[in-house]
């Protein structure tokens, strides 16, 4: 269960966007500086679908929560050596040891969810525990990922929500594919797949939880209690009424899921 904490125990959060460069990759991030440090990795829906998370996770946490946006999404430039996930996990981990940051949970949905599996497999000392929530990037006889190739915003959400109607309409409405996903195949490659991965996965040495909602048509719950099998130790948390997005659509329920579990302090 989640605790409220009163209102008058919270001292203000300092909140900073601003972009880093580390070995020629420059990330921008948003940075609710508090204590307890968790870096929040986005999907293929951009940074926005993490923002008012990294809000809740702070107010009841009292934690420092790192948002960034990857590069190549929301307009941001991408260095040229940001060819696939695994590079993008080293420019993160690479990224801590410039804040200086330690004990670090690295929570991550969809595309993060994968990216934030591949900075497990880093074995940095700088992090500590994973959430993978709804994440992508294994492959599964019978359980394929939604192709998201081509779907208007309309589509992907379709597919993305237990209720649809709830899901927020962006500025531009539903005119065709978002520039963020095509952002985040250029990582992923069109399969946003490696048939290496699931093997790799048994070499995860932190504490994992893997986190579903029940009604994500992206990738079904079978694919992801898949995913948490193939790390060892995980523990795997099967959200009701949620679909690929719980940080959006049931953000209480996620952040219960996640506090439940005592990850690392």
């Amino acid at each position: 269960m989640s605790t409220t904490v009163p209102a008058g125990s919270l001292r203000p959060t300092r909140i900073e966007t601003h972009s880093l460069s580390t070995d020629s990759v420059e990330i921008t991030v948003a940075d609710l500086d508090r204590t307890r440090p968790f870096l929040l990795l986005h999907g293929g829906g951009g940074p926005q679908t993490m923002t008012p998370f990294a809000d809740l996770l702070a107010e009841r946490t009292h934690s420092r929560v790192l948002v960034p946006t990857h590069p190549g999404f929301a307009g941001t430039p991408k260095a040229a050596g940001l060819t696939d996930v695994i590079a993008l996990a080293r420019a993160y981990v690479a990224l801590l040891g410039q804040l200086d940051l330690s004990d670090v949970t690295v929570i991550g949905n969809s595309f993060g969810g994968w990216l934030a599996a591949e900075i497990a497999l880093l074995d940095s000392p700088r992090v500590s525990g994973a959430v993978i929530v709804d994440g992508v990037g294994i492959e599964v006889d019978d359980h394929p990922r939604g192709d998201v190739r081509g779907k208007s915003i309309e589509q992907i959400r379709a597919m993305s929500w237990h209720d649809p109607s709830k899901a927020p309409i962006g500025p531009e409405g539903d005119a065709g594919p978002s520039p963020d996903v095509q952002a985040m195949i250029g990582y992923t490659g069109p399969t946003m797949s490696d048939p290496t991965l699931a093997a790799r996965l048994a070499d995860i040495q932190l504490p994992v939880h893997v986190v579903w909602g029940e009604s994500d048509r992206m990738v079904d719950p079978d694919y992801g209690m898949a995913y948490a099998a193939a790390i060892p130790g995980s523990a795997f948390t099967l959200l009701p009424r949620t679909g690929h997005l719980p940080q959006l659509e049931t953000p209480e329920e996620l952040l219960g899921a996640i506090l439940d579990l005592d990850l690392p302090k």
